[in-house]
Parts: structure tokens; C-alpha cells; sequence
């Protein structure tokens, strides 16, 4: 590879000073504080700030690759794929008709791209960190989770219109809780939380008490959210987990496993049906029209298709101010939106078909290699995260905010270190 080769040349250039340099022989440290730092900052910060430590870990990065001896690139079939999105992204950017709106939503996109390059080189030269990392997630889980029970029980107020109360009794209204991310908004704390729920799986043994109160206070805390995309989300990480289970136990064990397992289920409709207000939110998923929610998103879901049939080859340019400022020409009157409430139509109208295909077989041949690899707690962990978050994004585009991004950025690259390096 061309690149490598020129990695070479400068790293024999440099040597000298990498052999007398402290600061570069130690260049990982601060790589991996700055690492940590985007994960505590996301449950606190706003998301410039929380951008900031992903760039200082994407230069230091840069610093290490072109003076650290041996440092070279390494293309897996699915770093190609997403390697293909991004030249497609730059090719939708270069052709927007809003070409300096769509320029910053690029710049995220690189960061996020960066970030992910940040934690492969990080975390094959440091393995025995991977498990901290899922602490710290689950450190910010056991904060986030206290405040939304703090939340929940002092009824805090909404925001903006977060529920449907128009046909609801007062008694069907659930206060919803949104945590401390920013901005605030109980569908961004919802996907939060169920891309880290996955962290209690991969806490070392000796911390099983903190994860087994861990996972169920972060369940509770999805359910307080009322975000309904969570919700089903939530249905599929705990479908995976409970499969991947019985097809690990002894034959012994599965039948009392089963049993374990059909009576939390029973459990759990058992306090659906008892409570009215978590009922009528579940139940509001399969009112289609009949939900204001549901209705404004198929409103959006229609428009976005239209602005997709006129720019399905390259898309309109990344971003979310170039998408508000397109999308007024093709929304219905009063449905206006700061996204297309789907992760792969936003992706199809902003980068075009091709972005979107190249996307779809990144996770493909990501999730496939993962699947292989399950014995590993850490990979187990990372993919029923990446899942969750995929399903979550056909209803929402929360997967686009920096907490979520990250997050998810976070498990791809422990799913490809291990996979690939293993």
C-alpha cells in the first residue's frame, strides 16, 4: 500500500527522535485519556466539547503512525466498505448544491471516521483496556440511571412535546426522564442507554452484583424514558442475549433456562398490562395513524423518499442544517424536521444509493465476522450494543448525535481489533 510505504519513509525519518522522545514512546497513554474523556464527557457535555477530546485522539494518532516504527494501515473487507461510504460521502459533498452547510456535517463525519481509526490502533497495542473501557460505560450508565430515577419520581416536566397526551387520560401520561445528556431529549437519553446496556455483560466476574443491578436499573430507566424506539430496541438486545445464552449452556441447563426465562418474560407483560400508562405507549407503536408521533413521522418518511427520488444517486451533502434547509422544499405543510427519523434514508438521501449499499455491507461483513467470535464476552457485548442501535435507528436518528456516535464507533473497533487480531 502506497500510504504504508510512505508511513515507512517518515518513520525512518524520524526515528531518532522517536528513540529520545518520552512523549512519543508513551504517545498511547494520553491517546487512551483522551479516549476515555469522550466517554465520561458524553454523558455530561455538549457535543462540540465532546468532539474536541475526539480530535485530540485522532493527532495524537497521526503523531504515532508516522513516528512509532512498524505503525502501518491494515483494510479489513469491512474498514473497505466504509472506506468506499466515505469516498462516496466526499463525492455527495463536493456536489451539494448548500456546499458549505454540507462541509460541516463532513467535518463530523470525519471526526467520527477518525475516532474509529483513533480506537483501532489504540486497542491493538492495548488489548487489556478493553475492559475498562466497558466500566467507564458502565460507570456513566450506573450515573445516568440515578438520575433518571431521580427524575421519574420528582415528575420532572417536559421540555417540548415529547407525547401524545391528545387521546390519553391524565393517568396514561408517563413522565419521561432524559438524563444529562445534551441536549436533552428522552429519545437521545433512550438510545444512550440501550447502546450501553451491553456493558454490564462484558464487567469482569468479580463485578457481577454492580452488573446484574447495573443492566435491570438500566432497563427500568429505557422503560422511563417512554421512547418507544428504545423499546423495541431494547426486545432485540434481550432476544440476542437470551439465544446466544441457551446455545452456550450445557444441555443440562437449558430447559431450566427456559423456564427462568418464559417466567421473566411472563413477569414483564404481567406489569405492562397492570401499568395504563406504559401500556398505552406500547400499544401507541402499532397505532400508525392514529399517533401524532407515528403520523409525523410517515409524513417525513414520505417526504425524505421524495427528496430521495430526486438525488438518489449522490444524496444532498451531509448534515443536518444542509438536510433542514432541503427538506423545506419537500415537506408537507407543518411536518417540518431536523432529520429523516430513519438511519438509512437519512443515509440514502444524504450521500446517495451508493453511500447506503457501501454502509449496509460494512455492518453485514461486520456483524458476520462478530457472529463468529462470540466466545468473547467483549464482542458479545459490542455486538448486541451495535444491534440495538441499528434497530433503534429505524424509527430515529439519534444515531447520529455524538453520544451515540461514539458509542458506537467504540464497539465497531472492539469488534474489529478482536476479530482480526485475535
Amino acid at each position: 500500500m502506497l500510504l504504508n510505504n510512505l508511513l515507512f519513509v517518515l518513520q525512518n525519518l524520524l526515528k531518532p527522535i522517536y528513540d529520545k522522545s518520552f512523549f512519543l514512546k508513551t504517545i498511547d497513554w494520553f491517546i487512551g485519556l483522551n479516549i476515555f474523556l469522550v466517554i465520561f464527557m458524553s454523558a455530561i457535555a455538549q457535543s462540540d466539547f465532546i468532539g474536541y477530546f475526539a480530535i485530540f485522539a485522532i493527532l495524537l494518532t497521526a503523531i504515532k503512525l508516522v513516528t512509532k516504527p512498524g505503525e502501518k494501515f491494515e483494510l479489513t473487507l469491512s474498514d473497505k466498505f466504509i472506506l468506499l461510504y466515505f469516498i462516496f460521502v466526499i463525492i455527495s459533498v463536493a456536489g451539494s448544491s448548500l456546499f458549505y452547510l454540507s462541509l460541516k456535517g463532513f467535518f463530523k463525519t470525519l471526526t467520527y471516521l477518525g475516532f474509529y481509526v483513533s480506537l483501532i490502533h489504540y486497542f491493538k497495542d492495548n488489548k487489556d483496556k478493553i475492559k475498562y473501557i466497558f466500566i467507564a460505560y458502565a460507570l456513566c450508565l450506573s450515573y445516568e440511571i440515578t438520575v433518571a430515577f431521580l427524575q421519574n419520581f420528582s415528575s420532572v416536566g417536559e421540555i417540548s412535546g415529547w407525547q401524545d397526551t391528545s387521546r390519553l387520560n391524565p393517568e396514561e401520561v408517563m413522565t419521561r426522564v432524559y438524563g444529562t445528556l445534551k441536549p436533552y431529549n428522552p429519545n437521545l437519553f433512550g438510545g444512550y442507554l440501550l447502546a450501553l446496556l451491553p456493558s454490564f455483560i462484558a464487567l469482569p466476574k468479580k463485578l457481577r452484583i454492580w452488573s446484574i443491578i447495573g443492566a435491570v436499573g438500566t432497563i427500568i430507566a429505557i422503560v422511563m424514558t417512554a421512547c418507544r424506539g428504545s423499546y423495541i430496541g431494547l426486545f432485540f438486545e434481550l432476544i440476542i442475549l437470551v439465544l446466544v445464552t441457551y446455545k452456550k449452556l450445557k444441555p443440562a441447563y437449558k430447559k431450566a433456562f427456559l423456564t427462568f426465562s418464559a417466567i421473566l418474560f411472563s413477569v414483564a407483560t404481567f406489569i405492562v398490562f397492570s401499568l395504563s400508562a406504559l401500556r398505552s405507549r406500547i400499544f401507541s407503536i402499532f397505532a400508525m395513524r392514529g399517533d401524532s408521533s407515528n403520523s409525523f413521522r410517515f409524513n417525513v418518511y414520505h417526504s425524505c423518499i421524495d427528496m430521495f427520488k430526486d438525488n438518489w444517486l449522490l444524496g444532498i451533502g451531509v448534515g443536518n442544517q444542509n438536510f433542514r434547509e432541503i427538506y423545506g422544499l419537500y415537506m408537507k405543510t407543518g411536518f417540518d424536521a431536523l432529520s429523516a427519523y430513519n438511519i438509512y434514508l437519512e443515509i440514502a438521501v444524504e450521500s446517495g444509493i451508493f453511500a447506503l449499499i457501501s454502509f449496509v455491507c460494512f455492518l453485514a461483513v461486520l456483524i458476520k465476522n462478530a457472529m463468529k467470535n462470540l466466545n468473547s464476552v467483549y464482542v458479545l457485548a459490542a455486538t448486541i450494543s451495535i444491534i440495538g442501535i441499528l434497530i433503534h435507528g429505524i424509527v430515529d436518528t439519534v444515531f447520529f448525535r455524538p453520544q451515540i456516535q461514539f458509542a458506537f464507533w467504540t464497539m465497531v473497533g472492539i469488534i474489529r481489533v478482536i476479530c482480526y487480531t485475535a
